[in-house]
């Protein structure tokens, strides 16, 4: 299933057409984004023997966060090898867990606006999470994932260096600062979960086309499930939470000189099987 959010109301695809869920379902399951993140085996069943009446196909620039309020965002840091090489830092033996705040959360075509000259881009696998989790085993986590979608993690350098130690969630929680979409899309629509093309794509001001960055989740040093153990450990992790799995080499601060985004580009984020994003800069 792909489930997405259009001012605030939850839809489902199925085929070819979208279907807001609580209008198809006759208030059966939430018109909010999140409460039905936790009842997506439910929708599943339900939405395969309903008859049902669509509204045809939505765009990207119809849809906002999938999950727009989650009650907990986390976000991994070094977790590709080749970007912890590209930005001299050492190898994690254990996640580099941070936080980003609800409000940088945006949509798949939201604009960023710049706050300073070096803010740098991070493609990155998102997770959401389906069901209440604490204390799994990696071996399991999966059964607890939603489901995936594209996310970016933007980082104003200066501020993440500022202090003697760095300041990743005050650098990458800016309004705008963390896109998700277009939609969340459930692991069974998914060839392998744990082996996924991801890309960033820079369309500079004058129509210059880079692929910036591109990658493939299946070379994360800390993987999914092993990400889901690990937190849930710790965290009792709830319906809707999110997982900013960290970002493959590329950024711009690992370039000689360093390169960071101007007013006039875009971004463009896509993951294979998750659609992709498309954010404005200025």
């Amino acid at each position: 299933m792909r489930i997405a959010n259009s001012g605030g109301r939850a839809l489902v695809q199925h085929g070819d057409s979208w279907y807001d869920v609580e209008q198809a379902s006759r208030g059966q399951f939430p018109a909010e984004p999140r409460a039905l993140v936790g009842r997506l085996e439910e929708l599943a069943e339900w939405i395969g023997s309903a008859s049902l009446n669509g509204q045809g196909a939505v765009t990207p620039e119809q849809l906002d966060a999938p999950v727009p309020d989650p009650v907990q965002i986390f976000a991994i840091g070094l977790n590709y090898r080749a970007h912890a090489e590209e930005t001299g830092s050492e190898i994690p033996t254990y996640p580099v867990v941070f936080t980003k705040w609800q409000t940088s959360l945006a949509g798949p075509t939201g604009e960023v606006v710049l706050p300073a000259d070096t803010v740098d881009w991070e493609a990155e696998l998102v997770v959401v999470i389906g069901k209440e989790a604490h204390q799994v085993e990696a071996d399991d986590a999966l059964s607890y994932v939603a489901g995936y979608m594209n996310g970016q993690d933007f980082s104003e350098r200066r501020l993440q260096n500022v202090g003697a130690k760095p300041q990743f969630s005050l650098a990458k929680s800016y309004p705008g600062f963390s896109p998700t979409g277009p939609w969340l899309v459930t692991l069974d629509e998914l060839e392998d979960p744990n082996d996924l093309a991801i890309r960033t794509t820079l369309v500079k001001g004058d129509g210059e086309t880079e692929v910036a960055q591109d990658s493939r989740t299946s070379d994360l040093i800390f993987n999914v499930p092993v990400l889901v153990s690990e937190l849930s450990k710790v965290v009792k992790l709830l319906p809707g939470d999110l997982i900013f799995t960290g970002t493959p080499s590329g950024v711009g601060l690992g370039r000689t000189p360093k390169m960071f985004l101007q007013p006039g580009w875009r971004v463009q984020t896509e993951i294979e099987g998750l659609g992709a994003m498309d954010n404005a800069i200025r």
